[in-house]
């Protein structure tokens, strides 16, 4: 089995804005949450943001949060909503059960509605639902003033008339959230900024044939980069093949620095400014 290549800290800081860290594979895998944060807190990982994909993944990421939260001194957040996978799961009830934790949010340190979107690859759900439970869940977060984490695949057409439509009607934040692990064109990202999006950045950009990720890094402004793992998934290089942990988010902020020619400090204290900023979160 390869060994994976641990990430030697210099003294900077990182937030890992996206990692599913409730996710069976870890358990299947023997990967435990003390191992998880402990080798998360030894690459200099201080904050995670553990996303939902549904109402059930939304209750495992406040309960995550609740029983792990300042172990290894890292400190967590949450966000709940329905993935475009699980749009045909949507209902009155589950956007009820929905309001209900977002009632709850600085409680339960829910700090964005996501994951949400449209997903065409997979078609996992019918599109029209999809687009449906997609608006509904915008709308939620205007509503009740909060970030979207936006997934997007294969969809962009629909997903950007959405978004350019409600962004025309006054009905998104100044802060709308990010796109979380884009894979839009240089020329989308760069539109998705101007509306109010900050750009989510995770394993793919380390990847030796991926040549679109790089160019929509170098076209967006480096206040608007944030960076992720999407744990379990998604590993970076050197370690692509592993099972995914937030001790991996430094190798793709090193990428990141290496895009932008400038130093890994430099994008280390950027991009943890820059999460900051997106989940609303106050230092000390």
């Amino acid at each position: 089995m390869k060994e994976p290549v641990r990430y030697i800290n210099n003294g900077y800081r990182f937030f890992d804005t996206h990692a599913h860290l409730y996710d069976e594979r870890f358990a299947q895998e023997g990967i435990t949450p003390e191992d998880i944060l402990r080798n998360a807190s030894e690459a200099g990982v201080e904050r995670i943001l553990i996303p939902a994909d549904n109402l059930d993944t939304s209750r495992k990421a406040v309960s995550y949060v609740k029983d792990h939260d300042g172990k290894n001194g890292i400190m967590l957040y949450c966000s709940v909503g329905v993935h475009p996978h699980e749009a045909s799961s949507w209902s009155v009830d589950v956007k009820d059960e929905l309001y209900k934790l977002l009632a709850k949010r600085e409680e339960l340190k829910i700090r964005a509605v996501g994951e949400i979107g449209l997903d065409y690859h997979y078609d996992f759900s019918p599109r029209d639902i999809q687009r449906k439970v997609y608006e509904e869940q915008l709308l939620m977060a205007y509503e009740l003033d909060i970030p979207i984490i936006l997934h997007e695949r294969e969809a962009a057409g629909d997903s950007m008339d959405i978004l350019r439509r409600l962004y025309k009607a006054g009905n998104m934040r100044k802060n709308v959230g990010v796109c979380h692990c884009c894979s839009a064109s240089p020329e989308i990202a760069s539109e998705l900024v101007k509306m109010g999006f900050y750009i989510g950045f995770d394993g793919p950009i380390t990847f030796k044939n991926n040549k679109n990720t790089p160019a929509v890094c170098a076209a967006v402004p480096l206040e608007r980069i944030v960076i992720e793992t999407d744990s379990p998934y998604l590993t970076p290089v050197p370690d692509r093949g592993l099972t995914n942990e937030p001790c991996y988010v430094p190798f793709v902020l090193e990428k990141i620095a290496q895009i932008k020619e400038i130093t890994t400090g430099e994008a280390a204290e950027a991009v943890m400014y820059n999460a900051l900023s997106l989940y609303e979160i106050t230092e000390g």
